[in-house]
């Protein structure tokens, strides 16, 4: 039995060992959603929402009825006396015990219809914010997913870029060691080699530091292991869309201008704010009270007795005069309100001039994949003539040194141009304020 349970226990802790280090894989769409729930910005923002939401109330309820009561006890330890001639008086109890229940409304102020109005615009502060945070987020997720996915392709061309130099390598050793080739041949493929290792090992760091960055981005720790589902030739041709470029630029519906529309508001409400200082303010109270005086602490006692009041007042609070406190106040107000005015008008002649250079800069990087491809079909014919032409010795090792390292530069290049078309794509995709 006690072998059974032994057995039994080992086979929980390896399921439950091997459930723990099983990686998560992700398509870019799926790293992007999971992003968008546990990105720590993500979070805060929509922390921030639910924090308007409850400034809001908080707002509204400060001209809703409100009750509050207060319990009052009093012990005379030296009471108060009149004289009468001869006769000494105490006035007073020595206890006394009030209650006071008072209900309270206010039925006018400026200031208060503004600040409902405040927390509105607030609410829509905190959802803009939230919006361009997770705008951000996907764009960084894009960026970050990318960059694994050149490490991952980068490291595969160099391997096989290695095994083909390997080979190469062996091959001149033999024919040198037979006599029918200098030893300046084998030097160069070994400085080539050892050049390409070299950028194989960086290439690896690079790659370990790429996934890193990618988990941070999406909200999972650092050195947990993930596996990318896409490859980077499928996503680029994915993210080659023309159709992106003949896009209204609808500067309104941009992220930015919203937030930028948003500052305006505020400071013309603010503006209103300042103005309704100078209206009158009506509140009105009610309230009612039992009070108990005794000589002895026995308020517990039904027989004693309690006697009751009630009050029912409304206070008018009018400004007049301020030495010229409020009216400063409100221009100062205003002159914030023509700044916010300048600042939307230069916000949105910004981002007409960004939504246009990230339109070329996209077209430009959808230009340069092409191109970079043309160029790795040439550079891959011109190596594979000098590697024909070195090893039947009509050509020199320095020109096959030559061709390779200008296919190695071509091989980046492509990879370099393809992470550009999804990144210069999430950032036009970003400005725009269009994600699907």
């Amino acid at each position: 039995m006690r072998n059974i349970l032994i057995i039994f226990s080992f086979i929980l802790s390896t399921f439950a060992y091997s459930q723990k280090t099983t990686p998560t894989e992700f398509s870019l769409q799926e790293a992007i959603d999971y992003a968008l729930e546990n990105n720590r910005s993500v979070k805060n923002a929509a922390l921030d929402i639910d924090a308007a939401v409850k400034q809001k109330w908080e707002t509204t309820a400060t001209g809703l009825p409100q009750l509050s009561a207060a319990v009052d006890y009093q012990n005379a330890l030296k009471r108060n006396v009149f004289v009468f001639g001869d006769q000494i008086i105490q006035v007073g109890s020595r206890h006394t015990l009030t209650g006071t229940a008072t209900l309270s409304q206010l039925l006018f102020d400026g200031s208060y219809i503004v600040g409902l109005q405040s927390a509105k615009v607030y609410l829509e502060i905190s959802k803009n914010a939230k919006t361009k945070t997770d705008l951000e987020v996907r764009k960084a997720v894009i960026n970050a997913y990318g960059n694994v996915l050149l490490a991952e392709e980068s490291v595969s061309i160099i391997e096989k870029n290695i095994i083909v130099l390997e080979k190469n390598l062996n091959e001149i050793t033999k024919i040198f060691e037979n006599g029918l080739e200098e030893e300046e041949s084998v030097e160069q493929l070994k400085i080539t080699l050892s050049s390409v290792q070299s950028r194989l090992n960086n290439t690896n760091r690079l790659k370990v530091l790429a996934y890193q960055m990618l988990n941070l981005t999406i909200g999972k720790p650092i050195d947990e292991q993930t596996v990318l589902t896409e490859n980077l030739d499928a996503l680029t041709l994915q993210n080659i869309q023309l159709e992106l470029l003949n896009t209204d630029n609808n500067v309104e519906n941009t992220i930015d201008y919203k937030i930028a529309e948003n500052d305006k508001t505020s400071k013309e409400l603010l503006v209103k704010l300042e103005k309704s200082k100078a209206l009158p303010s009506l509140n009105a109270f009610i309230n009612g009270a039992y009070a108990g005086n005794r000589e002895s602490f026995n308020f517990t006692n039904t027989g004693e007795k309690w006697f009751g009041s009630s009050i029912f007042g409304v206070s008018l609070n009018v400004p007049i005069f301020s030495s010229g406190m409020r009216s400063a106040a409100t221009q100062r107000a205003k002159i914030n309100l023509e700044k916010a005015e300048i600042n939307l008008t230069e916000t949105e002649q910004m981002l007409n001039l960004q939504i246009h250079s990230a339109k070329s800069d996209y077209q430009f990087a959808i230009e340069e994949y092409q191109n970079k491809k043309d160029n790795l079909t040439l550079a891959e014919r011109i190596e594979q003539k000098n590697q024909t032409k070195f090893f039947e010795g009509i050509g020199s090792s320095f020109d096959l040194r030559q061709a390779q390292t200008q296919l190695y530069t071509a091989q980046q290049e492509l990879l370099q141009t393809m992470l550009d078309v999804i990144t210069k794509k999430a950032e036009l995709e970003t400005l725009l304020n269009t994600t699907n």
